[in-house]
């Protein structure tokens, strides 16, 4: 009989290069944008799933001698897991194509700066360069030895981008949660506005830090943010 309590997500469709049919080199940088945020969105629901039974991405669904669990949907679970895995693969290319649009948009701006007579070009959707990367949260601590750490961050630095995750999403910071639970062990893009020591602009910092569970700490990355 059907467990009338354990949720269910459809699996959804494999993974490949179109969103809405639309080749996903052809879409403009806001859509990219859009497109990550639905698939944010599907990760949380099948983070979700695999909450409800308990059970996270490495919880073994076997028993100490080797049947399946019977306190848990061991299908439901499995099918969640492939998904998740197809979703991840998608959100990695995602993070690479708005990367590249991204520094393609800063060298839109950088000849703009070159040439004072142009006129201000709008990025793909409306937003410029600078506004996508203004500072949303602070560093108020970082833990020695912890995944922050390793990575480079220090405190003091001003968060602009954490993955998908910039000032005009970040709800408060719930998004970075969101995005530290959908990527344990995958390397998470950040950039940060770093102050200068002797009193000069900021500086512009980019890091790739791995949340992880067991490194020696609370929490995936050992450091704590606070919203701007």
């Amino acid at each position: 009989m059907d467990d009338l309590h354990a949720p269910t997500v459809r699996s959804g469709p494999t993974s490949g290069g179109y969103s809405n049919g639309i080749p996903k080199d052809q879409l403009s940088l806001q859509e990219l944008i859009a497109e990550k945020g639905r698939v944010e969105a599907e990760l949380k629901a099948l983070g979700q799933v695999l909450d409800s039974h308990g059970v996270h991405m490495n919880t073994t669904l076997t028993t100490f001698d080797g049947f399946p669990r019977a306190d848990i949907d061991v299908a439901q679970i499995r099918t969640t897991r492939a998904r998740i895995i197809r979703l991840k693969n998608d959100y990695k290319d995602l993070m690479s194509r708005i990367e590249v649009g991204l520094h393609a948009h800063h060298a839109r701006l950088q000849d703009q700066a070159n040439n004072p007579s142009a006129t201000g070009q709008a990025l793909d959707g409306g937003a410029t360069p600078a506004a996508l990367e203004a500072p949303f949260a602070k560093v108020n601590s970082v833990v020695a030895g912890s995944p922050a750490e390793t990575a480079g961050l220090k405190v003091g630095d001003s968060i602009t981008k954490f993955g998908w995750v910039d000032w005009t999403n970040h709800d408060r910071l719930s998004r970075v949660a969101d995005a530290v639970s959908q990527n344990e062990g995958i390397p998470i893009t950040v950039k940060a506005l770093r102050p200068n020591a002797s009193g000069g602009p900021a500086e512009s910092v980019q890091m790739q830090l791995t949340p992880t569970r067991n490194w020696g700490g609370r929490g995936m990355l050992g450091c704590h943010l606070l919203p701007l």
